[in-house]
């Protein structure tokens, strides 16, 4: 065998240095981003030119670093195998109190340098400014907690989509999306929410993924509301990434014994006034490397037997699958998974990944994409500047005024 040419055991021994190699570069950069995100903080309330006295400089350097030593403890607890739902709480909450923390303590710590321009620097602007992070931060976390906890608003938006018939001129379609029950019990407000959905009266209801963080078993409490919730033609939903965390199949049947039609690859016709819409669903576009067995993003088998002049309204929990969308020439996609940033300013980090993070939008000459900022949250229990909704789509022929929404 040519020297050139390594054999199997080679090849294979060569394999697990390069795995260990990623696993430490993988950690290398995971413990510098918690470092960052702690110490920056950190050096903001404590160092910089705060010039504590040494008690309270000690007892807010132990507090941080015995913070940054447990956080990933938790979250390995909460989120790993064990899923402890106490770690999570306590994992998560951290997450959103230190990013909330590291943010404003980059404003501060910017406008700590311009007051040194001033030349009005030293300890006692230094300490200000400390005093300034903690009190933002605490009343926008207060504000947060309410704004995550709370049943969401209702948004109300006319959407035109040329293709419609008028038989189906005023149909009502209400978009549930990312209610991520988990690790917090919010059985109540599932219910609540439920309520909500009913009292505006739709024609079609849609739950465009991110069910849950966990199995059906562990939140069938807080799923079970939405077996309440009421349609005069349909209920549909489709899987978010998150459901390839914990059992997407189980998923998809749990919705099915709930009433809902599950849109795995597939659509259902709906007819109202002699005019028919198709409401089409497909997989997360994370499905296909979860090694679930079945589980893809397969637009053609979804609108296999549809008809080509029909209007077809699909589900895709993500909205950078609109590119596909656009190309099939879909007329409206539904989506959320964006959270609308969930907490200011990861909106602007969201945005690098997706087309866009909120609200109706043009993309093509005919697909219109309404992306909803979701009902709950994920992990930390916060929105900040990204309040939750339910959105009710009423469905309105023609062009429209504006055709659409922005263009992207």
């Amino acid at each position: 065998m040519p020297e050139s040419e390594p054999s199997a055991e080679t090849g294979a021994g060569g394999a697990k240095p390069r795995r260990g190699l990623r696993r430490r570069l993988g950690g290398g950069v995971v413990l510098l981003v918690l470092v960052t995100l702690f110490g920056l903080p950190w050096w903001t309330l404590f160092g910089s030119a705060t010039d504590w006295p040494l008690p309270v400089f000690l007892a807010g350097t132990v507090g941080f670093a015995a913070w940054l030593v447990s956080f990933p403890f938790l979250m390995a607890a909460g989120h790993g195998r064990r899923r402890s739902d106490r770690a999570a709480r306590v994992a998560d909450t951290g997450l959103g109190v230190v990013w909330v923390l590291f943010t404003w303590s980059v404003l501060g710590g910017l406008a700590h340098l311009v007051l040194i321009g001033f030349g009005v620097g030293g300890a006692d602007q230094a300490r200000v400014v400390a005093a300034a992070v903690v009190a933002i931060s605490a009343v926008l976390l207060a504000w947060g907690h309410y704004e995550a906890m709370r049943v969401p608003r209702v948004k109300r938006l006319d959407v035109h989509l040329p293709r419609l018939g008028g038989g189906l001129d005023g149909t009502r379609v209400v978009v549930l999306a990312d209610t991520h029950y988990g690790p917090i019990d919010r059985a109540r407000w599932s219910a609540r929410v439920a309520e909500a959905v009913n009292a505006l009266d739709a024609d079609i209801v849609v739950h465009a993924g991110d069910i849950a963080d966990g199995t059906p078993a562990q939140r069938r409490e807080q799923s079970a509301p939405l077996g309440t919730i009421r349609s005069r033609l349909a209920k549909v939903y489709v899987t978010g990434n998150h459901e390839y965390f914990g059992e997407a199949q189980g998923w998809l049947d749990r919705m099915a014994e709930l009433g809902w039609e599950p849109l795995h690859n597939r659509h259902v016709v709906v007819e109202r006034g002699g005019d028919l819409l198709v409401l089409a669903g497909v997989d997360d576009v994370t499905a296909e490397s979860s090694g679930l067995a079945g589980h893809r993003a397969n637009l053609l088998g979804a609108l296999a037997g549809a008809g080509q002049d029909r209007p077809v309204l699909l589900v895709a929990h993500q909205p950078k699958y609109v590119t596909q969308a656009a190309a099939a020439d879909i007329d409206l996609q539904v989506s959320g998974h964006t959270h609308g940033g969930q907490i200011w300013p990861f909106n602007f980090l969201v945005r690098i990944d997706q087309p866009v993070v909120h609200g109706l939008s043009r993309h093509g000459e005919r697909t219109q994409l309404y992306t909803s900022r979701g009902a709950g949250f994920w992990g930390p229990p916060f929105r900040v500047f990204a309040p939750s909704e339910i959105t009710l789509l009423t469905l309105r022929p023609g062009a429209g005024p504006g055709a659409g929404g922005r263009r992207d």
